[in-house]
């Protein structure tokens, strides 16, 4: 990784480069939960390995368990990476007689991590022909002259982004510099920094979060999530049904947001406009500086173009094509296409593809159709019905309007979006059958909530690296990130009355 030079410029963009933030260091607290995570996941496996096995529960189921238990404790107090906590238990699952090898093994080949490999290759792309960058640099040139309009420009710029990029950290990663930039423009420092700096920051949270929603596509637990939908009830979600769904709910939240963070944290008659001297006029110079637009750049759209169009269009593909294209292999295509010789954008070298997310994620799947495979998860579920008396005949608002509640503010105590997806998906599939619903009325939009992780800074990896910039505090994240919060579940929960009813995911109140 090249270094990055500073220089006195308070405008020269490479100042605000993420190699130019400070590293984190870790905190006591979190040095403690890696030794003491260690044990924890050990004892809480075996305890449940050794328990004498229920007669409702096979020997496998209980084995998955213990080890779905361990991976767990082990993925959140990170006494090991995340991957290798994955590829350790991938190995115990079969030792053990958990799953059979074949399984386990076949993890790498299902679709999901074949949409997940591509659609990092497709990123790439976008990110290299320059095109992300062009569209930034205008949004913040064009509407940079008030408050509003650059808190507006990143709302926007988020939702494009989601749309292409499948990895939010990356899209945070990509804009940090401009948001920096921004900042500076309107007055706000490292070491001082202002409202229109706390509310930019803030709302740049909910933005990549809640862009990320709307999309299919837009995080690898949106995927694993339709995965777990379609083996367990059997019924296919196609993106499209993701996009026109979640959708509109996200852009309102999102619209909510750009409205109320600036009435949250007051801003200033000074911090309304451009405090620095030229500060936009140097966001067109960089603009400029990339000339016209570049032929690698058009080709980037255009087999962006392509792939979008086929991601939206899936369920027309078997009644005009005579055979359906899935959103993996529309993403196979794409990345073919960014990799040909003349006609792509990239070679293999430059695809810079996180393998340890992808190793994370085949250990994350594994153990997630294993519970399912073993009726591990269904029997959890059946066992805490029994505990708390649930039968059907209970109203089907009032479990919607709690499933919803329950896996939107789960992300104040699960910090990753696939540990949530694993443990309530399944559990929400379970619950509706056994209830009686359709179960993809509940498990569908509780997906939806996933990536909705806004609460604190460290409910999410984008918030982490938003908060390290010293632009807001802790106090603030939750003041704003709670209410948030709270006004997506509402949203959540009137959709599911109004919209979903409409497109036929949920059960028309009013019949």
């Amino acid at each position: 990784m090249e270094s990055v030079v500073k220089t006195d410029d308070p405008l020269d963009i490479s100042n605000f480069s993420l190699e130019s933030l400070p590293k984190r260091e870790l905190t006591s607290t979190e040095k403690w939960m890696k030794y003491l995570g260690f044990g924890l996941g050990i004892g809480v496996f075996l305890t449940i390995y050794y328990l004498p096995t229920p007669a409702s529960l096979t020997i496998s189921g209980q084995t998955v368990l213990a080890l779905f238990a361990l991976a767990l404790i082990w993925w959140v107090t990170e006494p090991f990476p995340t991957y290798l906590t994955s590829l350790i238990v991938m190995v115990l699952l079969v030792l053990l007689d958990g799953w059979d090898e074949k399984h386990v093994m076949g993890v790498f080949g299902y679709d999901v991590i074949w949409l997940n490999l591509t659609s990092f290759v497709l990123s790439a792309g976008l990110i290299s022909s320059g095109v992300a960058k062009r569209a930034a640099l205008y949004m913040i040139g064009r509407f940079g002259d008030t408050a509003w309009g650059v808190l507006a420009s990143f709302m926007i710029m988020h939702t494009i982004l989601a749309a292409m990029i499948p990895s939010p950290v990356a899209r945070v990663a990509m804009l940090l510099p401009l948001m920096m930039m921004s900042a500076t423009i309107y007055g706000s420092t490292r070491d001082k920094p202002n409202n229109f700096a706390k509310i930019l920051f803030l709302q740049n949270i909910h933005g990549v979060n809640g862009a990320t929603t709307a999309f299919l596509t837009g995080a690898n637990a949106h995927i694993l999530a339709i995965v777990m939908i379609t083996s367990m009830i059997g019924e296919q979600v196609y993106y499209s049904d993701w996009l026109f769904a979640s959708f509109p709910v996200a852009f309102l939240g999102l619209l909510i947001s750009w409205y109320i963070g600036p009435h949250l944290f007051k801003l200033r008659p000074e911090e309304r406009l451009p405090q620095l001297s030229g500060g936009v006029k140097r966001v067109k110079e960089e603009l400029d500086k990339l000339g016209p637009i570049q032929s690698k750049e058009k080709r980037a759209l255009t087999i962006f173009l392509v792939v979008i169009v086929l991601w939206a269009t899936d369920r027309l593909h078997l009644p005009l094509l005579g055979y359906e294209i899935s959103a993996s292999l529309t993403a196979l295509i794409g990345a073919i296409l960014m990799l040909l010789p003349k006609i792509g954008i990239i070679d293999w070298a430059k695809t810079n593809i996180p393998w340890h997310l992808l190793l994370f994620s085949a250990g994350a799947y594994a153990c997630g159709f294993a519970l399912t495979e073993t009726r591990a998860a269904q029997w959890a579920v059946g066992e805490l019905f029994d505990l708390v008396g649930l039968r059907p005949g209970l109203n089907f608002w009032i479990v919607y309007s709690a499933v919803i509640a329950l896996n939107m503010f789960s992300h104040l105590f699960f910090t990753s979006k696939t540990m949530r997806t694993m443990i309530f998906i399944p559990f929400v599939i379970t619950m509706a059958q056994k209830l009686g619903y359709n179960p993809l009325s509940l498990a569908l939009p509780a997906a939806f909530t996933i990536s909705w992780v806004v609460g604190l800074p460290i409910s999410g990896k984008p918030n982490v690296l938003l908060f390290g910039t010293g632009q807001f505090s802790s106090i603030d994240c939750a003041r704003y990130g709670i209410l948030m919060t709270l006004i997506a579940t509402i949203l959540l929960i009137i959709a599911g009355f109004t919209w979903f009813a409409f497109l036929g995911i949920t059960p028309a109140f009013w019949q």
